[in-house]
């Protein structure tokens, strides 16, 4: 197991932990989460052994394989599949070995060794394995000959993380992985890292990523490692309770404080009271200083009125949509009305920003028209819109260009709510780091009070406290909302109608995200249907994609119960488990006065821990066999 101890580390003068512990059982997974700042990404860097403690113990065991996604963006003549195959580093060693032995003539028994463990670590089906990485997160089969140079840095991220999936790791290490990624990738590796075997530590401001992956989440703040047994959403259920319970205590302790100082301030200068008043001193000294709990969001805006609020806000008429003379979208129909909350849907590449650029201006139709309302004020954040931000300019100077006789103390506190307080309103963009930019470029966009607001993945580089704040301020907008995001969050608090853009088209869709989901793996699993001359038949493809999903639920019913069975059992185990970990690599445990329950703990630690590992087991057959039966459905 990973085993933090007595754990204190300052990067400079500034102190991130202090005194911290944690434990990562094999096969656990983690979520880290905290405000930016923190100390998350340190945690990872003193794992790695790239940062070193002050202070307190760091164990690992010596065999375990450390796998992180790598931040420099390599620009490499290697083409892409063999950059990602190269993320398994024994392999690659292996694959040298066996090229230098035949080259050298070795004798057989060497070159059996070295065969009989290259089959052992799977390298017969190593291409295909890294194949199906560079699939699951977007790229085609053209792509894998293609140089790693000759992608974008978004691009070069998903090649880094897929060499990262590739390695053979007992501890993988993902910093914020979804944020150059799309729905389809996201949905896909979720699914991925719920069969990943080894132990887990993520960081992720996607709360539904973390929901659907981590057991246990790890509070990075106040210079501590907080644990809390299971996902996201339990997390918030119990840090909300534990801030109410010593909020609760430290108003408590302000009431004893104004008593004990009341009659100490009575009774101090009169002699028959004096012991009694010193020892009233006393008590208030050894009083706990118990810190104020600070639950609300540093975020409060709101989408003010649109001044107009026209009915149709414009009509795409039998409009083809593309760049150039190539059409990546054919025939679109869609008329947009006002107060509209529209999520697109739909896999990488299938043209979602294309359309999203047709209806702002950006580009122009390829054929047909865009009909607009004399009367349209659009609201379109898009990544090139951070990009347009003036490095050498301020906050400040970017809203009151948009509003020059506005006061300066009304802007202020417009930009508070975004979090630019004091004297930050003047800091240049240059020293703003990704999420101030994406916040600067969301506010901006906010005041001019759009009555379209078009986003196009509006919450990468977003910590989970803005996208909450975003995701209630949606909510509340007026006027018409079109959205392309991964976070599955924001996409069902902010629509209420989803359309699908996929194999040239653009439809309603009719379902939930988990219907998305699943319509996901069976577009994978089939590829792209060719249409022929051109022309889908969206009704007949509409029924046989109700079927295909009736047919797979037909064959994991059997299946679904006993893994129910089996979760409803394990979760409670888990929840012991973490709680008996941290207990047991807490210094109180190993009290005098704690031997007893030294004893029994770790004995109920031993129990658990099979209990669990049974159970786990079970479910991975179960789910196995489900999957077998799945796939026969599909085929």
């Amino acid at each position: 197991m990973l085993r933090l101890t007595g754990i204190t580390l300052a990067r400079g003068a500034r102190v991130l932990l202090k005194d911290a512990a944690l434990t990562v059982f094999p096969g656990h997974k983690v979520g880290l989460v905290g405000a930016n700042g923190a100390g998350k990404s340190s945690l990872f860097a003193l794992v790695r052994g790239e940062l070193h403690q002050d202070s307190g113990e760091v164990d690992l065991p010596p065999r375990w394989v450390i796998a992180h996604v790598a931040q420099e963006l390599e620009s490499l003549d290697r083409p892409s599949l063999d950059f990602v195959m190269d993320g398994d580093v024994e392999l690659r060693e292996v694959e040298g070995a066996i090229a230098a032995a035949e080259a050298a003539h070795e004798e057989g028994e060497k070159l059996a060794h070295l065969h009989a463990r290259y089959e052992e670590i799977g390298g017969y089906a190593a291409r295909s394995r890294a194949q199906a990485l560079m699939s699951g997160l977007g790229f085609s089969a053209t792509d894998e000959p293609r140089p790693v140079s000759d992608f974008s840095g978004g691009w070069r991220m998903r090649l880094n993380l897929a060499r990262a999936l590739m390695c053979r790791s007992d501890l993988l290490l993902l910093d914020e992985p979804t944020n150059h990624l799309d729905l389809d990738a996201v949905l896909w590796l979720e699914d991925w890292l719920k069969g990943y075997a080894g132990a887990l530590l993520l960081i992720t401001h996607d709360r539904e990523f973390l929901d659907g992956v981590v057991g246990t989440i790890v509070h990075v703040g106040e210079q501590k490692l907080t644990t809390y047994a299971g996902n996201y959403s339990a997390f918030e259920r119990q840090r909300a309770e534990r801030l109410a319970q010593q909020q609760a205590a430290r108003e408590k302790q302000v009431r004893t404080r104004a008593h004990l100082q009341a009659f100490i301030d009575r009774f101090r200068a009169k002699a028959t009271k004096a012991r009694q008043a010193q020892s009233r001193i006393k008590a208030l000294e050894k009083l706990e200083d118990i810190a104020e709990a600070h639950i609300d969001s540093p975020f409060t805006f709101a989408f003010r009125d649109p001044p107009v609020k026209p009915k149709l806000l414009l009509r795409v008429a039998e409009a083809d949509a593309g760049y150039g003379a190539k059409a990546v979208l054919s025939g679109v129909e869609w008329s947009v009305y006002f107060g509209e909350a529209i999520g697109l849907l739909g896999p990488n590449g299938a043209g979602k920003s294309t359309l999203l650029k047709t209806i702002v201006g950006d580009l122009d139709p390829v054929a047909g028209e865009v009909i607009r309302s004399p009367d349209l004020r659009i609201g379109y954040f898009a990544q090139h819109q951070v990009e347009k931000l003036r490095p050498g300019e301020s906050a400040m100077w970017h809203l009151a260009r948009l509003a020059p006789d506005v006061r300066e103390q009304e802007l202020r506190d417009f930009l508070g709510g975004f979090d630019f307080r004091g004297d930050q309103v003047f800091q240049k963009v240059d020293s703003f780091s990704g999420g101030e930019r994406a916040r600067l470029a969301l506010a901006l966009i906010v005041w001019q009070r759009p009555n379209l607001l078009v986003l196009d993945e509006p919450t990468n580089h977003l910590d989970i406290e803005m996208r909450e704040a975003l995701a209630q301020a949606l909510q509340d907008f007026e006027g018409t909302l079109i959205v392309v995001a991964h976070d599955r969050h924001l996409l069902e608090a902010a629509t209420d109608q989803w359309w699908l853009v996929a194999d040239g088209a653009v439809s309603p869709f009719d379902g939930t995200l988990d219907d998305y989901r699943e319509w996901s793996r069976q577009y994978r699993a089939r590829g792209r249907p060719e249409a022929k001359e051109g022309v889908v038949d969206r009704k007949a493809q509409k029924r046989a994609e109700a079927e295909a999903r009736q047919k797979l639920a037909d064959a994991k019913k059997p299946f679904e119960k006993k893994i129910r069975a089996i979760e409803a059992e394990l979760e409670p185990l888990q929840k012991e488990q973490a709680a008996l970990g941290a207990w047991l690599a807490s210094e109180e445990a190993y009290a005098d006065a704690n031997r007893e329950a030294l004893s029994e703990k770790s004995r109920r630690a031993g129990e658990v821990a099979a209990r669990v590992a049974q159970l786990e087991e079970d479910w991975l057959w179960a789910n196995a066999a489900m999957e077998t039966e799945v796939n026969r459905a599909r085929d």
